[in-house]
């Protein structure tokens, strides 16, 4: 997907979501709860907390 794509999705410029990619800015957890959603996976995978990708939950 592209950062254009996720931006959009976020309600955010795509200028802000890049500085999330490289590490400019941290990501708030607002933003890492949608990601969670949009890829379909748990925050914890998203931090690298877990190798699991699969939400335990619906």
């Amino acid at each position: 997907m592209t950062q254009k794509k996720v931006s959009e999705y976020l309600n955010m410029s795509q200028t802000g979501y890049s500085k999330y990619e490289t590490g400019e800015n941290d990501i708030p957890t607002r933003v890492l709860i949608e990601l969670a959603k949009l890829y379909s996976t748990t925050v914890d995978y998203l931090l690298g907390l877990t190798n699991n990708p699969k939400r335990p939950y619906k």
